[in-house]
């Protein structure tokens, strides 16, 4: 029997837990599929950490995967694709609307709303919710791509309507998974990026993928001035600020941002809620939540993908399902925050810690 990971209870910080599931019998319009890696995303963390809604103690957990399609007698769904590789969007629900989802809206892994998660060796998926994964992508890194390269391509490109050549972007957090990937985005649209961060390793790495500077956001009342110091002399304001730390992000910005600017948030990482203050009303800043997206939305970000061959950034690699330490490692960076990048579990390997830079 294929392999899974779910998670059982234990206090405050639920425990991992290999089980054996059924082979999956897919429907007349599903997929089944063969996964090759699966990624980590904060939520995950959260759902161990019993701060999530709707956990679950029986489905398997994670929302990003890659892998092989599967024949099956039963699939009316188009016969070229199986054999291909392709990747899961993480969300069901929600085709094109570009206002929010049209029904219910569910993500993958380790919640009582749907039955599906991709760590494990095998899932069924509606042939709708999956992509053709680029080829110029390894595995882990078509892995790391779906909720952080979704996330991030409706925050820039749909929500912040800044994703146009010249326009100055800051992305806060640099680091984390959907923020790398705005700024991965940001840059080959021809956008000048900036970024914030607590670690000088991470701004200097940023610079490297083409961020043109980056501040310390530790100093809270020092960063604001030094970025305005590093914007161009012919543009010297922000045209939107793409945000998943939450906080006083506007109390900090509004100052360097355009008239009508734009904030971004797409997640909160931090205690303290996000505020608008007066002076930002008055020169009729917006601030737009944006999560996750649309079918449209995640077709739209994958071609992106391919076209300017666009690598996700993945910091570690931990190969094998049944490898719980090294699973539980990931979850360690995660909690520490030291990663740059996604992190991996390769289901079909047993290579066990690898640290790797993806080439950018």
């Amino acid at each position: 029997m294929p392999r899974a990971i779910i998670i059982s209870p234990n206090d405050d910080y639920h425990t991992l837990t290999p089980i054996n599931v059924p082979t999956p019998i897919p429907k007349s319009h599903e997929l089944l599929i063969k996964l090759t890696a699966a990624a980590l995303n904060h939520r995950d963390l959260y759902i161990r950490q019993n701060l999530y809604p709707g956990i679950s103690f029986e489905h398997p957990l994670l929302a990003d995967g890659c892998g092989i399609v599967l024949p099956h007698t039963a699939s009316a769904a188009d016969p070229t694709t199986v054999s291909k590789r392709v990747i899961i969007n993480p969300g069901t629900g929600w085709r094109s609307d570009p206002i929010g989802p049209e029904s219910a809206y569910t993500v993958l892994g380790g919640t009582s709303t749907t039955p599906l998660g991709t760590l494990q060796e095998m899932i069924a998926v509606p042939a709708d919710d999956v992509q053709l994964a680029p080829d110029h992508l390894s595995d882990a890194e078509a892995a790391a791509l779906p909720l952080a390269g979704l996330t991030a391509w409706r925050a820039f490109h749909t929500k912040s309507a800044n994703a146009v050549a010249g326009r100055n972007i800051l992305v806060t957090g640099i680091g984390g998974g959907v923020a790398i990937m705005v700024l991965l985005f940001a840059v080959a649209t021809g956008c000048n990026v900036f970024v914030t961060s607590s670690s000088s390793g991470k701004i200097a790495r940023a610079k490297a993928m083409g961020a043109k500077g980056g501040v310390d956001y530790t100093n809270d009342d020092e960063w604001p001035r030094q970025l305005k110091a590093l914007l161009p002399r012919e543009r010297p304001f922000l045209d939107a600020v793409i945000d998943g730390a939450g906080g006083d992000i506007v109390g900090s910005t509004w100052r360097l941002l355009k008239l009508g600017g734009v904030v971004v948030s797409y997640g909160m990482t931090t205690l303290g809620q996000p505020t608008l203050p007066m002076q930002a009303v008055m020169k009729n800043i917006e601030m737009r939540g944006s999560t996750m997206g649309s079918q449209k939305e995640f077709a739209e970000m994958v071609q992106f993908v391919r076209e300017k061959k666009i690598r996700p950034v993945v910091d570690r690699v931990v190969g094998g399902i049944k490898n719980l330490q090294a699973i539980e490692g990931l979850y360690e960076d995660l909690k520490t925050g030291k990663q740059f990048g996604k992190l991996v579990v390769r289901i079909q390997g047993e290579e066990n810690g690898s640290r790797i830079l993806s080439k950018m």
